[in-house]
């Protein structure tokens, strides 16, 4: 690659590399970063600080900047560093949304793209403000967020995940032409795969939040009246949510067959998915769903909300079964009629990793490098 083509891209991103709360949308961010990093160009991230973080560091090639809380305090000090402080003149700004983007299109003179996995729509009343007072940003966020892409974002190019969020983007104002949908891939750690539990097991795995259905997941189980069945919950969560989750499964009277995990190492997540008969996932919206195509990958198929991202990420009826009523009841009742029959349970098995073959990162990273190119 010659000098002339090579780029130096800023990426502003709410969460990084090693923040305890980063997820799928972190590791996409990071693995296109390290695509980019490898075919040439110079990349920076400037993402929240938390408590132990290094302030600079530098992963997979990426130079890694951290200032700020990850909810508007990144945002004000990507703003000042941006305009006062000594850095590189970049050639290219990736302006990452997650619920609040960075507003680059007020203070940024220099090629952008907005990066999204999935706007944030109903999700703004999950948030964590206590009583009464997670109505305001319940309201202010349902009420501005269309209006921030109407009239800041119209013109900037966008980088998605799904059709589902670009169907979302076009109602918002956001031009066909100016979205690139591009699939997440997953990486897989080396491993031997273990076999399926002996008794019927489901997880979930994934942020213990609210939104991502945790709460709706420990409902269903205590409706599975099989006393043999076993629920798996992986994932990170803060003390006090967990302590609160922990006496749910008490008074629904499923403590003992339920195994609450904490957060788990790349292999051995992998390892749980694959023990795994199914992955519920009663999540209210997603960008993608990678969860869902990683379990796959272990053969095991999804029952989930047919809902945006978690319908592009499973086929229903081949790789999962998508659930239009998104009540207790209609994923009790999906989850029974799989858990009962066996063969038709392995053929969705191996339809599940047939299609998580397909998501592989070279090739993301390979589309991506082509749309920052174009821009």
């Amino acid at each position: 690659m010659e000098d002339k083509e090579k780029l130096k891209i800023l990426i502003l991103s709410w969460r990084g590399p090693k923040h305890p709360n980063a997820g799928g949308a972190e590791t996409s961010t990071h693995e296109h970063a390290k695509g980019w990093v490898r075919a040439g160009h110079s990349v920076t991230l400037f993402t929240s600080d938390y408590k132990g973080a290094k302030k600079q560091e530098a992963i997979d090639g990426v130079s890694i900047i951290r200032s700020g809380s990850q909810v508007l305090g990144v945002q004000i000090a990507v703003l000042k560093w941006y305009l006062f402080a000594a850095h590189p003149k970049f050639d290219l700004v990736i302006d990452q949304f997650h619920g609040i983007p960075f507003f680059t299109p007020f203070f940024v003179r220099v090629k952008k793209m907005a990066f999204i996995h999935e706007v944030t729509k109903e999700i703004w009343k999950f948030n964590p403000w206590p009583k009464p007072w997670y109505f305001i940003p319940a309201l202010l966020g349902s009420l501005l967020e269309p209006l921030i892409f109407r009239f800041l974002y119209q013109n900037i190019p966008f980088m998605t995940v799904s059709e589902s969020t670009k169907k979302d983007l076009i109602s918002w104002g956001i031009s066909d032409g100016n979205i690139t949908v591009i699939h997440n891939g997953i990486t897989i750690p080396k491993l031997k795969i273990p076999e399926k539990e002996n008794k019927k097991t489901l997880i979930y795995l994934g942020s213990l939040s609210k939104d991502k259905g945790i709460e709706d997941a420990l409902k269903v189980f205590s409706l599975l009246k099989n006393k043999d069945f076993r629920f798996w919950v992986a994932g990170k969560s803060d003390p006090g949510y967990l302590k609160f989750l922990k006496t749910k499964s008490q008074k629904l009277d499923i403590g003992k067959r339920v195994k609450f995990f904490g957060f788990v190492s790349e292999i051995r997540k992998f390892e749980l998915l694959a023990k795994a008969h199914l992955l519920i996932n009663p999540s209210v919206r997603e960008g993608w769903g990678l969860v869902v195509i990683e379990a796959a990958r272990m053969g095991t198929p999804s029952v989930a909300y047919n809902v945006a991202g978690l319908k592009d990420s499973v086929i229903n009826n081949k790789t999962g079964i998508l659930c239009n009523n998104m009540t207790h009841a209609n994923l009790v009742e999906e989850i029974l009629k799989l858990l009962e029959d066996e063969e038709k349970l392995q053929e969705m098995s191996k339809q599940a990793i047939a299609w998580s073959k397909k998501f592989r990162w070279h090739e993301s990273v390979a589309k991506s490098l082509k749309l920052i190119d174009k821009v």
